[in-house]
């Protein structure tokens, strides 16, 4: 979609010869800035550094320190839980809610220890993970609000109460204010290859970040800390720039699209997703997905599990999968994703709808 003005965008880039660090980049955090209600955004390579590097920043400002505790859902994606273990920080895993997927705020002043310093929240699928409780939580615990927006690209611009993305009043206090995005080309926002940002309102945050990704340096040939080389290119930044126009639009026609699986898909057999959110992801659970998902193949629908493994089950992390997680490894075992993004015809939502709807 917006093939010309993309296609346009690059040509522009590639014969401007500044590849890096160029005024298209500048341009584009601008412009998300904005567009969050941030006052600041800084780029960077993939979503998995803008977390990584975040909570580094964080380390290098003194507000966390190796062996801190913070607390994540058990079920998210991988990415999130390897930015907390790679600063040798220990994530403290807690259950969803089944209804909406997202970490059960019930459930995490439970796992709050001397050593907690951070609560990581991750909107997952697109859907808004924030609320007051957890903002309730974070100032009486003192403790740090940190975001994964990976899949939540406009959230704020349909979410009730707002995600940390629009800078609400507790991200403007020292509980929060560092979100992190990823670009990577098949998100709501998504550049040609993988890229990724922060947006915060946080000045020195901003700094530091910026800095850690340029390895490390705060000026030319001046290295004030021991950073990478994690920066978005200026190919990348012109094709965001491009999309971010249509973003609000886009995400009002897979609103369209779940709006309609939600009201029509009849099957006792498969619970829906929640009505609310920008639905990077549309999933839906079933005891019976292994069968729904051959059938819809046979069919002609494609469909993706995410994610079947969850990150206390992975070889990677062996020394949690004794533990036990009924909520995460039930949702893991059952979740498949259906087609749903903007490009998709009526027609096609339809006939998803009632393939689904004779599946006995």
């Amino acid at each position: 979609m917006h093939a010309d003005e993309i296609q346009q965008a690059v040509r522009e880039a590639v014969d401007s010869g500044w590849y890096l660090q160029g005024e298209r980049i500048a341009r584009f955090e601008r412009e998300y800035a904005e567009y969050v209600g941030a006052k600041h955004c800084v780029s960077c390579a993939n979503g998995l550094d803008a977390l990584t590097l975040m909570i580094r920043a964080y380390k290098e400002l003194a507000k966390l320190k190796d062996g801190d505790e913070v607390i994540v859902p058990a079920n998210t994606y991988i990415a999130t839980i390897l930015s907390i273990t790679e600063n040798n920080l220990r994530p403290v895993l807690v259950e969803p809610r089944l209804d909406n997927l997202q970490i059960n705020d019930s459930l995490i002043e439970e796992a709050i220890t001397e050593r907690t310093k951070a609560i990581m929240i991750v909107h997952l699928y697109g859907y808004n993970s924030y609320t007051n409780k957890i903002g309730e939580i974070c100032k009486k615990h003192n403790l740090l609000l940190l975001e994964d927006c990976a899949q939540s690209h406009g959230l704020e611009r349909v979410s009730t109460p707002r995600p940390l993305g629009a800078f609400d009043s507790l991200s403007k206090c020292r509980y929060g204010g560092g979100s992190a995005w990823s670009f990577y080309p098949g998100k709501n926002l998504g550049a040609l290859a993988d890229a990724g940002a922060i947006t915060t309102d946080d000045e020195e945050l901003a700094e530091v970040f910026r800095a850690i990704a340029n390895y490390g340096s705060s000026q030319k040939y001046v290295f004030p800390y021991q950073g990478r080389n994690s920066r978005m290119d200026e190919l990348s930044a012109a094709v965001l720039s491009v999309k971010l126009k249509f973003l609000d639009a886009d995400n009002r026609r897979r609103q369209e699209i779940a709006d309609y699986y939600i009201d029509n898909i009849k099957n006792p057999s498969i619970i829906l997703p929640s009505r609310e959110g920008v639905h990077h992801i549309f999933p839906i659970l079933t005891p019976r997905r292994d069968e729904l998902q051959t059938y819809l193949k046979e069919n002609g629908v494609g469909t993706v599990i995410h994610y079947p493994i969850p990150p206390h089950k992975q070889e990677c992390y062996k020394e949690w999968n004794n533990l036990s997680f009924p909520v995460t490894e039930r949702i893991h075992r059952e979740e498949l994703s259906l087609p749903l993004n903007q490009a998709m015809t009526q027609e096609e939502v339809i006939y998803i709808t009632e393939t689904i709807n004779k599946f006995k």
